[in-house]
């Protein structure tokens, strides 16, 4: 890896690494950049989530007259005006395979500062630190879509959301009848184990079949499946204001178990509203997760048929969720998809080398980037299906060309690249290149991150 370069601010602006002191300032900048009726005072009363020393702020210098002020006022060393942190996610799973990923968040720039390049700047900062800390991908969900591609991320995942009436009719699952499903008051000291054992278990191994690692060597996980690593992570998970929930209840959860084992979970938020024809409430579901589909089917069971309720609102669904399937009807429900992960492949030869593949493979792809250059350049690439990979420099002829954008988009193995060929995004070089690197880099399971960081 060569030195770390580290892109300069504009004149007026400086780098920090911020600390919990900072914690005001950031939630205050936070709402300028996505407006909220909620106050600053209200969010003070929830836990950070950030990891602090990888949250980085830019403040205004007061001695630069060019330096806009901030709410009309002359700017002093302590205005804070753009930040950037990013979660460590030290397990990340990619297919077959799990890495040390960043997942970026927390991009605010105030609206006072902008088209300064502070966010371009914030960029080349965290691409800086993630190659210093040996992190070859960054993720992470995008505010909006247009801005994040023209750093190299590419939307590498899509979410399913439904609109399922109550009772929808499901088809059978042999076994889910053996299940039962309690409903209790969520709470980090009852539940927090068992929610963060479940959900570390399913995205390992979210078929409920497969042999585990390290046996035949095919390890079916879901890629993208973030856990909440940190204390930090898991203490905001938990949080549930009353200020945050308007007209919804306080967070329930349903727990779904054979034999007295835990096989799953769902969070919802209950809400209830009296119309003329009767009562019309939503079940709204942050989070469900399931080990197989007997469970799966067991708990959309009930899911589906609360008392008051006329609808259930899940999100945050794997294209390939077993509810897609279980749905007789599944037209009734309204499915729409949307995009959930966007990728950033940071170091082309440590990432391409730390994922598996479903199908042996011997490629050489030309990468171009114009954020990082050290990626541009042809990268030959070689697996057996499921197995270690190698990739290294080459002067080889290239078989395909494409950006790192690309390369992000596919990387999970949710798009494949024969459909990024179709928009022209892909070139092949040499004849049935194209086929079997599409068919190596795709994954039997769709990829998602189950919450939003």
């Amino acid at each position: 890896m060569t030195a770390r370069t580290t892109p300069a601010l504009p004149s007026g602006y400086r780098f920090a690494t911020l600390a919990p002191d900072d914690w005001r300032q950031v939630l205050d900048l936070d709402a300028w950049s996505f407006p909220t009726s909620t106050t600053v005072e209200e969010l003070l009363t929830l836990p950070s989530p950030l990891t602090w020393e990888r949250t980085v702020g830019v403040f205004a210098d007061v001695d630069d007259p060019e330096v806009p002020p901030v709410d009309g006022a002359v700017p002093t060393r302590a205005d804070l005006v753009a930040v950037h942190s990013s979660y460590p996610f030290g397990s990340f799973p990619v297919p077959g395979a799990t890495l040390p990923v960043a997942g970026l968040t927390w991009v605010c720039v105030h609206p006072g500062h902008r088209r300064r390049r502070l966010l371009t700047t914030m960029i080349g900062r965290h691409f800086a630190d993630c190659r210093e800390r040996g992190e070859s991908v960054s993720a992470l969900f995008a505010a909006e879509a247009a801005i994040y591609g023209r750093f190299g991320y590419g939307s590498a995942a899509h979410e399913m959301q439904y609109t399922i009436p109550r009772g929808a009719k499901l088809r059978d699952v042999p076994g889910a009848e053996r299940h039962t499903v309690r409903i209790e008051h969520a709470s980090r000291e009852r539940h927090g184990e068992l929610v963060a054992g479940l959900h570390i278990r399913a995205g390992a191994n979210p078929t409920g079949h497969g042999a585990p690692v390290g046996t035949d060597g095919v390890h079916l996980n879901r890629p993208g499946w973030a856990t909440r690593e940190t204390p930090e992570l898991q203490a905001a998970y938990w949080a549930d204001p009353a200020f945050q929930r308007k007209d919804t209840e306080s967070r329930r959860i349903l727990i779904v178990e054979l034999d007295g084992e835990p096989r799953g979970y769902a969070t919802v938020n209950r809400q209830f509203n009296w119309e003329p024809t009767g009562p019309r409430g939503a079940v709204n579901i942050a989070e469900v997760v399931a080990l197989d589909a007997a469970a799966a089917r067991a708990l959309w069971g009930v899911l589906t048929d609360l008392d008051l309720t006329t609808e259930v609102l899940p999100r945050f669904l794997a294209t390939d969720d077993a509810i897609g399937h279980l749905l007789v009807d599944p037209r009734a429900a309204a499915p729409r998809s949307s995009d959930n992960l966007w990728v950033r492949v940071l170091d082309a030869g440590a990432a391409l080398a730390g994922r598996r593949y479903a199908a042996d493979l011997d490629v050489v792809l030309h990468l171009s980037d114009a954020q990082v250059p050290e990626n541009t350049g042809r990268w030959h690439l070689r697996a057996s299906a499921h197995q270690p990979a190698f990739c290294e420099r080459t002067d080889a002829a290239p078989d395909l060309s494409l950006d790192i954008r690309e390369l992000g988009t596919a990387y999970l193995g949710g798009v494949t690249l024969a459909s990024l060929a179709l928009a022209g995004l892909v070139t092949e070089h040499r004849s049935g290149a194209l086929a079997a690197a599409s068919t190596a880099f795709a994954w039997p399971v769709a990829p998602l991150s189950s919450w939003i960081f």
